[in-house]
């Protein structure tokens, strides 16, 4: 398995690390998170003695995590502090691997490559840090059985919503959208616009939820190896592009778990949302976090399995895929993969 590894991960949701540790296999690796008085710490999930989960003891004295085998205990550098038998002797080899962490965005960020970790690096999902409570939808996960590079593709083909989420996402109205692909600072953007089109029906939900004729934008940023900004909204047609609109700022926050398999961390938050009270509020953004997890774990999640599948089947010739106009977010981002990972490598 090879990955970029000098890069920032989403590892967890703040909100999903209370004072239990918390076992992740990232990039490959078992990883413990755990809170301590000084903030979250990242180990190797593995008591150096007889190799046992480390997540399995608990977190003591704000400090340290107790393997819950024989007490021992370690502290957020990997450093054993404590041997409770005997003399207490600790031998060299009583060490643990330690993973620089950060916590930004209510995400607990992780980074597993040997450089310094450099937190300007961490994605900018700011505007999850200011959001009214009432709109913003659940932060939420899954696991999908799938490369995250193709999920990353899938993400970046803002296309296949008028076909794969027909009538939640998009519509045949959309597939005629104009579309443009950009790199810019780093981060490679996709764009797409449809004029008086139908508003799909989650968009809907966010505007007049009468079906009306809008004009539609999405937009999706990729920021780093994995980690993307999607921005869609709705207007009165034929006004284009504009705060005059309403929608919505999703984070999708990609981690590789292995080579087959991604931990796959969302959440959205409405954009210039229409004023409703209070009950109709919290109405709709339960609706738009069943809706988006329906999309993600019952339409996406299931068509990049099959596609992870067949791409794994050695029957199947892969070499030479048929490219489309609609695949040149994709294809750049391919390029870009490619680079970033031969100079991880070579640094």
């Amino acid at each position: 398995m090879t990955f970029i590894v000098n890069q920032w991960y989403g590892a967890i949701w703040s909100q999903d690390l209370g004072d239990a540790p918390v076992a992740r296999r990232l990039l490959g690796k078992p990883i413990v998170l755990f809170r301590t008085d000084d903030g979250v710490a990242a180990l190797a999930d593995v008591c150096p003695h007889r190799f046992v989960p480390l997540h399995l003891g608990k977190v003591v004295d704000g400090r340290a995590i107790r393997c819950g085998y024989h007490g021992l205990e370690f502290d957020r550098t990997g450093a054993c502090v404590r041997n409770p038998h005997n003399a207490g002797r600790i031998p060299p080899a009583a060490k643990v691997e330690s993973h620089q962490v950060a916590e930004r965005h209510g995400m607990v960020w992780i980074w597993m490559g040997e450089r310094d970790a450099d937190p300007s690096l961490i994605p900018d999902y700011s505007f999850l840090d200011s959001a009214d409570p009432q709109h913003i939808s659940a932060r939420d996960h899954l696991e999908i059985s799938s490369n995250y590079r193709i999920v990353v593709e899938n993400l970046l083909d803002l296309s296949h919503a008028s076909i794969l989420h027909d009538g939640i996402l998009g519509n045949d109205e959309a597939l005629k959208a104009e579309s443009e692909v950009e790199e810019q600072d780093g981060d490679l953007t996709v764009r797409r616009y449809m004029r008086d089109i139908p508003a799909p029906l989650l968009l809907d939900l966010l505007y007049k939820g009468d079906g009306s004729r809008v004009d539609h934008w999405a937009d999706i940023r990729l920021m780093g190896v994995s980690n993307l900004l999607n921005t869609v909204g709705i207007a009165e047609p034929h006004t284009g592009r504009g705060p005059h609109g309403t929608g919505m700022r999703g984070a999708h926050i990609l981690t590789p778990i292995d080579d087959a398999t991604t931990l796959y961390q969302f959440c959205a938050v409405r954009m210039n949302p229409i004023a409703h009270n209070p009950e109709r509020d919290a109405e709709i953004r339960d609706q738009l976090s069943r809706v988006r997890k329906m999309a993600f774990a019952e339409q996406d999640g299931p068509m990049m399995e099959a596609q992870q599948r067949l791409i794994q089947d050695p029957a199947v010739d892969t070499s030479r895929p048929a490219l489309f106009d609609i695949d040149r977010g994709a294809s750049r981002f391919a390029r870009r993969h490619d680079k970033m990972l031969k100079a991880d490598v070579s640094a």
